[in-house]
């Protein structure tokens, strides 16, 4: 036996979390990211662990890593220059989109510039109906020309989407063979093979985004893959997936589009157990960093999941952990505005130089900076006595936009923690009435290294009566990618109506689903134990234009119980629009079949139970509200089971720091997670 690490990368800290599969015991780590040397913050994870806690990199039994350099690439538009094959007369596709403005509340809205502009676009003479005949044959001619037109304009790789390829992919396959044949040295990527469903643009938008950042993600993983053998760690990496589930390294550098929101997917899969665990039936994830703050719906512990997420300003078409990010992480830059406006992020201190308390260079006042001026942080060291707060260096800082608005130092910095929460409100306000979901009824599951620091303000504002703290909040993404499952979805566009006659053709796309489910995660994932199939369809009454994802039961499938697919979708209909129609027809869009492997997954032991009063280390003043308060200090190993105490508090440990308000107050419950309970 051995230890079982999770790892994940953020803007400022890289979380390690190492699982002793002898003992049960959980050590935990964070270092400095270092974004201009990828890997190197995992080399000096894995050196750390070693130094604090004796786990040897010999003893890595079990690696998985959450990583955001797929939307990185995007958000920063750092990808290839990459070039787009279509079918001749389907050259606007990118340009044209939905024909819907981003914001329709602003009136200067406009949509992004797409990855592949206009003058890289290329048309093929080529053409498939929908049911997958040949109307035009495909001429290699045209395809030589647009091989041509790449190298003219520096192209570095090639996405080849083409009508209708979903249902036949032949011609999608020649071309790509064509251009591995004349211009080896292109990557190609094709829509058919990255997500092959119906609709011209989410197909094509998805494969264009996977095709920008492959490149990247693939060096990236090549390099990790490298760092870890060089650090004796025999391991082979596991990349966690944007489905919640992971996947081998080796795969990723193939598969990029399912990891995309990797280390987003992480933390909302720590956060589910977390629900599980303390019994919150319905529950909203708040994961604060750095660089960002990310929210999830959490129902009866299950993430909620979806498609068409926004991967920077692209949505992707890939089953996702539903995730929204609603404002700014803890290292988001305050400055004032030309007008003299105060204003949080969206530009952030990183790692280097970090907020100005970190004492590495930073000048510019951040978040964390604003909880520093206010009392809030600077009791104890952070990230494993990695930074020791300089409460001077943030005062300093503050000042320079004190004096752009007139207040004091104090002031300022409260305001700017207003502001912030404010942004978080307003965004999680649009979420939970998408979901017609009344926030007062969602336990707050806050995580992350600003998570903990931030939720009662927010928690407060939305009228939240309790918030939970886990066990080991700063690290907790790098724990959701060890118990993550080994998961893939696979799907196939049908176009079918919902009678006996189709029964025989559902039958047997099922049965190729299986078969190249079982071969995935048997042969490329290597996977030995048992398996699980889920089987669902995306259905709609005939006419409609979008359809729901249904889950169906095998034994419907194999019985031809049409009753009961119908029934699952009425059903389906009436939970989203409060109404549904029994005698009309229904279409199946598309099958799907999702495979899950269960891996071991660490398990806790209870929390030490106490009847007494917990002892605090410190009292101190912090600032909120516009008046000093005096905030008791207690440090998060020495509290126990059953204990409680009132705001206002500040609890310390080495991977974060919650604040408590007043009005709130904290319990310890038997698996050490921290409740918040707000009175009233």
């Amino acid at each position: 036996m051995g230890y079982r690490v999770g790892v994940d990368i953020g803007g400022t800290f890289t979380d390690f979390c190492a699982f002793d599969e002898d003992s049960g015991a959980l050590h935990t780590l964070k270092v400095f990211s270092t974004p201009q040397t990828p890997g190197q913050e995992v080399i000096a994870g894995i050196t750390g662990l070693a130094e604090r806690y004796g786990v040897t990199p010999q003893q890595v039994t079990y690696f998985t890593h959450g990583t955001t350099v797929g939307v990185n690439t995007v958000i920063q538009r750092r990808g290839i220059t990459l070039c787009l094959f279509t079918t001749r007369g389907f050259e606007d596709v990118l340009e044209v989109a939905r024909l819907k403005m981003p914001d329709p509340y602003d009136l200067f809205s406009g949509r992004p510039e797409p990855l592949v502009t206009r003058d890289r676009v290329f048309s093929i003479d080529e053409r498939m109906l929908f049911d997958g005949s040949v109307d035009t044959p495909l001429d290699e001619a045209s395809v030589d020309a647009a091989i041509e037109g790449v190298r003219a304009v520096g192209g570095e790789g090639v996405v080849v989407a083409l009508l209708h390829a979903y249902r036949n992919p032949t011609h999608e396959q020649r071309v790509a063979e064509i251009i591995k044949a004349k211009a080896p040295e292109l990557t190609v990527t094709c829509a058919s093979e990255v997500w092959p469903v119906i609709r011209e643009y989410e197909r094509t938008v998805t494969a264009v985004v996977a095709g920008y950042v492959q490149g990247r993600v693939a060096h990236y993983l090549d390099s990790l893959q490298k760092a870890l053998a060089s650090a004796g760690v025999p391991a082979e990496p596991m990349i966690t997936k944007s489905n919640g589930g992971v996947m081998t390294a080796e795969i990723g550098k193939q598969e990029c589009a399912q990891m995309l929101l990797s280390g987003t997917a992480s933390g909302v899969i720590g956060a589910a157990s977390v629900a599980m665990e303390t019994g919150a039936r319905a529950a909203m994830s708040l994961d604060i960093g750095g660089t960002s703050a990310d929210v999830a719906i959490i129902r009866d512990g299950t993430p909620q999941y979806g498609i068409g997420e926004v991967i920077g300003e692209f949505p992707i078409y890939i089953p996702t952990v539903s995730v929204t990010s609603i404002g700014e992480g803890g290292g988001s830059i305050a400055w004032v505005d030309p007008h003299g406006v105060l204003k949080v992020g969206p530009e952030s201190a990183g790692s280097t130089p970090g907020p100005a308390c970190y004492d590495r260079g930073g000048e510019r006042p951040a978040i964390t900076d604003a909880f520093v001026v206010c009392g809030f942080l600077g009791q104890a060291a952070l990230g494993y006595s990695a930074v020791s707060m300089r409460t001077d260096l943030s005062e300093t800082a503050m000042a320079t936009v004190a004096e752009k608005i007139g207040k004091s130092v104090q002031d300022t910095a409260e305001a700017v923690i207003r502001v912030a929460t404010s942004g978080m409100y307003l965004e999680v306000s649009k979420l939970v009435s998408r979901h017609g979901i009344d926030p007062r009824e969602l336990s707050l599951i806050a995580f992350g290294g600003a998570g903990p620091m931030m939720a009662c303000f927010l928690a407060r504002e939305l009228g939240m009566r309790e918030v939970v703290i886990p066990r080991v909040p700063g690290v907790l993404s790098a724990f959701g990618g060890l118990i993550a499952d080994i998961k893939n979805d696979f799907i196939r566009t049908v176009y079918l109506d919902l009678e006996t006659g189709s029964l025989e053709e559902m039958r047997a796309v099922y049965a190729d689903l299986r078969e190249a489910a079982i071969a995935w995660i048997r042969d490329e994932h290597g996977y030995e134990g048992a398996v699980t199939l889920l089987h669902s369809a995306d259905m709609r009454y005939r006419g409609q234009s979008y359809e729901i994802e249904t889950p169906l039961d095998a034994e419907w499938i194999d019985s031809g119980d049409l009753d009961a697919m119908a029934g699952a979708f009425h059903a389906a209909h009436e939970r989203i629009y409060e109404h549904a129609d029994a005698d009309a027809p229904v279409q199946i869009i598309n099958l799907r079949l999702v495979v899950v492997g269960t891996p071991p997954k660490p398990k806790f032991a209870p929390v030490e139970t106490s009847d007494a009063a917990p002892v605090a280390t410190a009292s101190v003043p912090v600032f909120y509200d516009g008046a000093t308060h005096t905030a008791a200090v207690y440090a998060r190993g020495d509290l126990y089971a059953g204990q409680s105490f009132p705001g206002p508090a500040i609890v310390t440990q080495d991977d974060c720091t919650t604040c408590v308000l007043g009005g709130f107050t904290a319990t310890v419950d038997p698996s050490g997670n921290l409740i918040l309970s707000r009175e009233g």
